[in-house]
């Protein structure tokens, strides 16, 4: 079952349990996913990775959203959105240790042969699509940076 249909089956059960505001996040999702299919005008399917970059985006959004109300005294509206973001994040996958991240990017500068950070591109580009819905991209740039001025 792909993530769509998974979504999909969950609003129906949220709709049945009334609960409005998960309701409100899986509908969410799924508003994304679909104008995300129907992008430049043409109806193409999305990839697993293209679904977990949507979730990872509005779970992200979610955060940031929260934190803005927080500093603006605006608790109601940022546990609202702690709530949402919560119910997506159930979709993400289990997020990597700082180990694992380690050694997957260093893998991955070992596979292009990089070695300074001058070449971090080289980098990036493998590392983002290996490591993509698992990983924040600023977290991956930050770690490259890092290993590449050490050797």
């Amino acid at each position: 079952m792909s993530l769509f249909e998974q979504i999909n089956n969950d609003i129906k059960t949220a709709m049945l349990a009334r609960e409005q505001v998960k309701l409100d996040a899986l509908r969410s999702i799924k508003a994304a996913m679909l104008l995300a299919k129907t992008e430049g005008g043409q109806q193409h399917d999305l990839t697993p990775e293209r679904e977990m970059m949507i979730v990872q985006k509005l779970y992200k959004q979610r955060k940031e959203s929260a934190e803005i109300y927080l500093t603006n005294n605006r608790k109601e509206l940022a546990d609202k959105e702690l709530f949402e973001a919560g119910v997506i994040e159930h979709y993400l996958p289990k997020a990597l240790t700082d180990e694992e991240i380690t050694t997957i990017l260093k893998e991955v500068i070992t596979e292009t042969g990089a070695k300074t950070p001058a070449e971090m591109g080289k980098v990036m580009g493998v590392a983002t699509k290996k490591l993509a819905g698992r990983v924040d991209g600023k977290i991956i740039s930050e770690k490259v940076k890092q290993l590449l001025s050490q050797t």
